[in-house]
């Protein structure tokens, strides 16, 4: 399944000023650290306000979500969700801490699926609008379905339906690191004319039959394409240009990988594609007719959930496919109301709401709701306080089982928001009444939920220790110096982090010796290849961080001699690590090292040593 970190790896890129405003990001042992273009898109009072996110720090450039122990599954998430890959700046001591979670194969369609079709959403949803509008007229006599404007203004909206292999081919192939003309020619094939006009002899290749989709051909398909795409990357890379010589690759490595693919996927991926596909679209069809109440309020309530994780992505196709073989699909009619009860609620927080900031954020939120781009409403607004958004996905749940109860229907695929209302029009019937009743629904949905938060919604204030973990079972014990040095209050040192204790509470070490040594028994649960930070959870259940020095995370490991590695089990006493002290003070550091309990909350009381001096060994904090 997805990771639960999704969600808040979402609301973080979104409150960051989006995708397009990040210009790097790495993280150490507390933090994400990011350089952004223009720090003042960023939202940081909706951060600061998020669970899960203990505060933001701007400074030396950066602009800093501190997060915590779980750091890294974050770091990943935002990566993951945001496509991040190539903004990625962790240094090569800055590493994971610990193994990646590998995708199951679930989550790797979603992940392709995403990647596939959000480099041309935009111009499908144009080209289903007009298909849409174009419909609308006709139904309404504006326009004769016959005319030579309408046939030539439809050529424009189906293109991007019709032609969907090669446009697909072209992007899929930037997943799959497949030159780009070798997923555009191979998506051209599955749509020449031989392939589709009926009158052209394609039962048999090379004496083999050949199985065509149920629908007859592959125009407006989808996941055969990818498919054959994938395999092609897979195949290119792996096979071919291993086999064949310098002297004829130009030529001769797309020649071998465009026509076994294309041969491939005539005989077995297009089948077993169009298979599954079918299958799908049949399960939610069939759904549809034993109970389209059932069938509407799970999709409704469900669909904004599934954004936040990006499975939506996983219907898309279903939907898309259910167009091409039947004319018509009621997954995209049952999300309806999910567009409008996030706007609603918008308004309501709007009206609301004393929080200036929140008031600045929702009037963008609202404007783009109504077109369909909910965002900015979700991650801006309802996901944040969490009451809103499951407030809005019950409004959904109802209106979606309204919806497929009432038999709407949609005959095309147009945009969201007040731009889908004209894919509810058959233009084969110029029956206008499921338009009608989505118009209706969807304002409804808007009203309730603008209602409900004016009703319910409650500013809140934020317990900054609070984690998306639950503490773990703690028992008191005494933690033991794990630096020579001088002893400083937390609250003393330079970073406003520590400091603030916000990260939790604990004491400041000044080192007089390069050494660290492990303070109790337990697990070494993080340690960077930088050397600079440790986590350690000790056999009592204490979370343990040691940070040396202050930003030394900058210095990518130099000075720092790493002795454990993290996973290993130590004992009070073990040495975890050495540092050069001369050579961070030269390199314009403070080598002030906090030793902090991140799971303060876990305890009744937690006490400091009032030694001004300890050495390693010595009693250092109390834990009741």
């Amino acid at each position: 399944m997805a990771s639960k970190y999704d969600g808040l790896a979402r609301i973080i890129i979104q409150n960051v000023g989006g995708k397009d405003n990040i210009t790097s990001i790495t993280h150490c042992i507390t933090r994400l650290r990011f350089k952004l273009k223009d720090e003042s898109k960023a939202n940081t009072d909706i951060l600061k306000d998020t669970d899960g996110i203990v505060t933001v720090i701007q400074s030396g450039g950066q602009y800093m979500v501190v997060i915590g122990n779980h750091v890294p599954q974050v770091f990943d998430a935002v990566i993951s969700v945001g496509h991040l890959e190539n903004k990625s700046a962790l240094a090569a001591g800055e590493s994971d801490d610990g193994p990646k979670e590998k995708q199951n194969p679930f989550n790797a369609f979603i992940s392709i699926v995403t990647s596939v079709f959000t480099p041309f959403l935009g111009v499908l949803s144009a080209c289903g609008i007009l298909k849409g509008v174009l419909a609308l007229l006709s139904a309404v006599g504006v326009l004769a379905g016959d005319s030579s404007t309408y046939n030539l203004l439809y050529a424009l909206g189906d293109a991007a339906f019709y032609f969907l292999p090669p446009i697909l081919g072209v992007t899929a192939a930037k997943k799959f690191k497949l030159p780009e003309l070798e997923g555009l020619v191979l998506g051209l094939a599955l749509v020449y004319p031989y392939l589709t006009d009926g009158a052209h002899e394609i039962s048999h290749l090379f004496g083999i039959p050949v199985t065509m989709p149920p629908s007859g051909n592959y125009t407006s398909s989808v996941i055969p394409i990818i498919a054959a795409v994938a395999f092609a990357g897979w195949f290119e890379n792996k096979v071919v240009k291993k086999i064949v010589p310098d002297t004829i690759k130009l030529f001769a490595v797309p020649l071998l990988t465009v026509t076994i693919t294309y041969c491939l996927t005539l005989f077995i991926i297009g089948p077993v594609a169009s298979g599954i596909a079918n299958v799908l679209g049949l399960f939610f069809n069939t759904l549809n007719e034993i109970s389209p109440i059932i069938m509407g309020a799970i999709v409704g309530f469900f669909w904004q959930i599934l954004v936040i994780f990006g499975l939506h992505w996983s219907l898309v196709p279903i939907s898309l496919s259910n167009m091409a073989t039947t004319g018509q699909d009621v997954i995209l009619v049952a999300m309806l109301g999910t567009t409008f009860a996030q706007t609603g609620a918008c308004i309501g927080i709007y009206l609301k709401t004393r929080d200036k900031k929140l008031k600045g954020l929702a009037p963008a939120a609202i404007v783009s709701g109504m077109a369909g781009v909910t965002e900015p409403a979700i991650y801006g607004l309802t996901l944040p306080k969490k009451a809103p958004f499951f407030r809005t996905c019950v409004i959904s749940g109802i209106a979606g089982a309204a919806l497929c109860t009432l038999g709407v229907k949609a005959y095309q695929s147009a945009g969201m928001g007040i731009f889908a209302y004209p894919a509810y029009v058959n233009s084969q019937t110029k029956d206008t009444s499921g338009m009608i009743i989505a118009i209706v629904i969807s304002l409804l949905c808007l009203v309730v939920g603008c209602i409900l938060e004016l009703l319910f919604y409650k500013n809140q204030s934020k317990d900054s220790s609070k984690s998306l973990e639950a503490s773990a079972t703690t028992n008191g014990e005494v933690l033991v110096a794990p630096v020579k040095g001088e002893v400083k209050p937390l609250t003393e040192i330079a970073d406003k982090v520590f400091s603030s204790e916000a990260m939790g509470k604990g004491v400041a070490i000044v080192p007089e010796e390069g050494k660290v040594y492990a303070p109790a028994d337990g697990t070494i649960s993080a340690f960077f290849n930088t050397g600079h930070a440790i986590g350690l959870t000790t056999a009592n259940g204490a979370q343990v961080i040691i940070h040396v020095g202050m930003d030394t995370v900058q210095l990518e490991g130099k000075g720092f001699e790493p002795k454990v590695k993290q996973g290993d089990v130590v004992k009070k006493g073990d040495l975890l690590l050495e540092f050069d002290i001369d050579f961070i003070k030269e390199a314009g550091y403070s080598v002030e090292t906090p030793i902090v309990i991140t799971n303060s909350d876990a305890y009744a009381d937690i006490i400091p040593t009032d030694a001004k001096t300890v050495v390693n060994g010595n009693d250092l904090i109390t834990l009741l």
